[in-house]
């Protein structure tokens, strides 16, 4: 029986899901025939059995062709759609509350909760006017819906926050040091973010960056 394997060319042929399963596989194993097998069967959608059936050379082609598509670095995109419903990134990060500040950057912290990440930076969009959208309100409630959504988003995301890198960081602290924030001490803000500094945000953007094996070098 000849077997039919369709190998994704694009970030877009690839969901969060699918990533964080072989995250999760490749952490818990050292051995890289069966890491290369469980890559094939994840990301090409075949059973792990029918992975014995292809040949040596095969598979190193199809783990190399991965391996060169999760070395893209996509500029950020702001609106994509999901399920029929069309999402939009934080229209202005200077804007956001504490409580997204927060799980920001508890959830990107892990490839485990990205899709938890994601779903704070992108959410539905409720209007669009002259080029631009608002998005509906944060709810903090754990839901896996974010795991259908393309690789090409997620990584365009996780790049652009560390390109942004200090900068946007002290950003996000300028606002949360913001009069509106006045009744909040230094010591309080530092206990809801788990004391987690500026260089620790972009250092832990950095380890998730280098676990996908994206360049952080810029082009």
């Amino acid at each position: 029986m000849k077997l039919s394997i369709n190998v994704p060319t694009e970030l877009s042929d690839v969901t969060l899901g699918q990533y964080q399963k072989f995250v999760k596989i490749q952490k818990a194993n050292e051995d890289p025939t069966f890491i290369a097998q469980k890559m094939v069967e994840i990301f090409c959608k075949i059973d792990l059995k029918d992975t014995f059936k292809i040949k040596v050379t095969d598979i190193n082609e199809i783990v190399a062709i991965l391996n060169n598509l999760f070395d893209k670095k996509p500029e950020l995109i702001t609106e994509f759609k999901l399920n029929n419903k069309e999402y939009g990134f934080i229209p202005k990060l200077e804007d956001i509350s504490l409580g997204e500040y927060v799980d920001v950057d508890t959830y990107l912290a892990d490839w485990d909760n990205m899709h938890l990440a994601m779903n704070v930076l992108y959410r539905p969009i409720k209007m669009k006017y002259g080029g631009k959208y608002d998005i509906i309100d944060y709810e903090a409630k754990e839901s896996d819906k974010m795991k259908d959504m393309t690789l090409d988003v997620v990584f365009s995301c996780l790049i652009f926050f560390y390109n942004l890198g200090i900068d946007l960081s002290n950003n996000m602290m300028d606002y949360l040091m913001d009069k509106r924030l006045i009744n909040h001490t230094e010591e309080e803000i530092n206990s809801a973010t788990g004391g987690v500094g500026m260089d620790a945000f972009t250092n832990s953007l950095r380890e998730i960056l280098q676990s996908s094996k994206i360049s952080l070098s810029r082009d």
